[in-house]
């Protein structure tokens, strides 16, 4: 490892970029493989997207598909999503390897811890959006009244799950982030501390505006959490700046 350091240490601005060319290359070429995986166990994966929909309507939840090539697009929409969600860990992984040699060796102890964190809060988040999503069918079910009957697009119904699942993924880095800020002395525990009124406001705000379906449980869902994660991050902080 030290060798590596050294190496890397050494590198020339084009180096450096090829070496980012060879790591991008390598998780693509993992993501793609990943892909075609999905791909082959496609049916095995629209049944789990489905089941949320099933849960609510057992009756009416097959999909209304009205377009020739709306089966092939389905297809190869959750091949890519599963290929980005699976391939997620070698991205982070490659990103890590990448950007180890060039830190201080106090800022590479928490290299490893990092990765991991982002790892288990994304994956985290991707679960709460699958869980809440039976909610949220519910609700957009009522909310249009009994007399209707839902028969659903599915590439309609996959953009609207999909997405969901990738923003809380993404939302859900927000006590990593915060960590990192508070380690690069960025913010100060005590700062976040102050100002914690106008950041559950924010916050508030945030979830009611990124929240793609617009229901309160999925607000909910996505507002706790990050409070939670909020004042989580301030007492990581504190103990890390002893």
């Amino acid at each position: 490892m030290s060798r590596f350091r050294d190496a890397t240490a050494g590198m020339t601005l084009s180096q450096h970029f090829a070496e980012a060319r060879r790591r991008f290359l390598i998780c693509l070429a993992i993501t793609t493989v990943l892909a075609i995986v999905s791909f082959v166990i496609y049916p095995s994966l629209l049944k789990l997207l489905q089941h949320p929909y099933c849960q609510v309507d057992p009756k009416h939840c097959n999909f209304l598909v009205t377009n020739p090539l709306d089966g092939l697009t389905l297809r190869v929409k959750i091949s890519l999503f599963g290929g980005l969600l699976f391939g997620a860990p070698f991205w982070l992984w490659h990103v890590w390897r990448f950007v180890t040699p060039g830190l201080k060796a106090r800022e590479r102890r928490y290299a490893l811890p990092f990765v991991l964190g982002s790892l288990l809060f994304f994956f985290g988040g991707v679960v709460v959006a699958y869980l809440v999503f039976k909610k949220t069918i519910q609700f957009l079910v009522a909310i249009g009244g009994s007399s209707l009957t839902s028969y659903y697009n599915p590439n309609q119904y996959l953009t609207l799950f999909l997405l969901m699942m990738l923003l809380f993924g993404l939302t859900f880095e927000f006590p990593v982030v915060l960590v990192a800020l508070e380690l690069a002395r960025v913010v100060s525990p005590a700062q976040l501390l102050r100002s914690w009124r106008y950041s559950v406001i924010a916050i508030v705000v945030f979830s009611g505006v990124i929240t793609p379906s617009s229901d309160p449980f999925s607000m909910f869902a996505l507002m706790v959490p990050l409070v939670v994660f909020y004042f989580t991050a301030i007492g990581l902080g504190k103990l890390l700046h002893r």
